[in-house]
């Protein structure tokens, strides 16, 4: 069902595209085809967790033909991160979700910034959903390096076949229909509205959630439940994260159906809470603040003394 609403939201963007020809009207197009494309981001997420089918085979089949063809990003790629995410969690230096990037997600790595990053890593929890307008071109571009790069890429000549193609025919049909100003303001509004709609609906998930050290003793239920955030909210929450608003039984049951995680959800609080498990639920706007604050906090250091407090910085010595 939602496949094929999906697909009718898609095919109606093409049949708008087409008709609307050589307009700036077509930048309304352009966003919500990147809406649509994080909502076959979500089927791809949900195949690779053998969600929807009851075929292995199947489901990589749909994953691997929904990431590459459809959102254009590397199946291959997307897998090896998730699954090193999902079996560690927040866990420094084994889930590549927390690694240090352009955003630090530690005070050991923001302490690390200088320069021009070190001004941004300051101020990184105010700049994060502005700067996700350029992750939608992050993904496409690892999604590239990976399939062209030296390591092991599962089915490479079918991802580079994909990507390739699926580039290949958008790009072209963009630039067919439109006039080069344009067809690049389209395909800037395209990618920025998917890299903000994608991290607008991960980020609540684990961000601002305990870190656990490298060689931590946790045990999987407490690793997976005190690390993760729920999101409370009816149907349209549902829809807008693509289920990952009930992102504790996701972790804690990977291969359940989306529909189902709502139901696991009460006998998972009640199990938490006899056993003394924090359990977290926040509204969606609560955690994108969380988000915010606790980046801030992280970065406070950047620049700095990495052996110095981000509290005692900020009110005082």
């Amino acid at each position: 069902m939602t496949f094929a609403v999906i697909t009718i939201a898609l095919a109606a963007a093409v049949t708008a595209f087409v008709l609307l020809g050589d307009s700036w009207f077509q930048l309304i197009v352009a966003g919500f085809l990147g809406i649509v494309f994080t909502q076959y981001a979500f089927l791809a997420h949900e195949a690779s967790h053998r969600q929807i089918f009851t075929s292995g085979r199947a489901n990589d089949i749909a994953g691997r033909a929904l990431a590459n063809s459809v959102v254009g990003i590397s199946y291959s790629w997307w897998m090896t991160k998730h699954s090193r995410h999902h079996a560690n969690p927040n866990v420094l230096g084994r889930d590549p979700d927390i690694a240090r990037d352009v955003v630090s997600f530690t005070e050991d790595d923001a302490a690390q910034a200088v320069g021009m990053l070190a001004w941004f890593t300051r101020r990184q929890g105010y700049l994060f959903f502005p700067i996700l307008v350029l992750e939608g071109l992050n993904l496409h571009l690892h999604g590239l390096r990976t399939v062209f790069g030296p390591g092991k890429v599962d089915k490479r000549p079918v991802e580079i076949a994909m990507l390739t193609t699926r580039l290949g025919l958008y790009i072209t049909a963009v630039f067919v229909f439109l006039s080069p100003g344009v067809g690049a303001a389209f395909i800037g509004v395209q990618l920025a509205v998917f890299g903000v709609y994608m991290g607008a609906s991960f980020a609540p998930n684990h961000k601002g959630m305990p870190v656990l050290a490298h060689d931590s003793k946790v045990d999987f239920l407490r690793r997976q439940v005190l690390t993760s955030r729920n999101i409370s909210g009816g149907p349209l929450v549902q829809i807008f994260m693509g289920g990952l608003n009930h992102q504790v039984e996701h972790h804690l049951f990977p291969n359940m159906p989306r529909p189902n995680l709502r139901r696991a959800q009460t006998m998972v609080m009640a199990y938490c809470q006899a056993h003394d498990i924090a359990y977290t639920e926040t509204t969606l706007v609560q955690s994108y603040a969380i988000v915010v604050r606790y980046l801030n906090s992280v970065g406070m250091v950047a620049g700095g003394d990495p052996f110095d407090c981000p509290a005692r910085s900020a009110f005082g010595r």
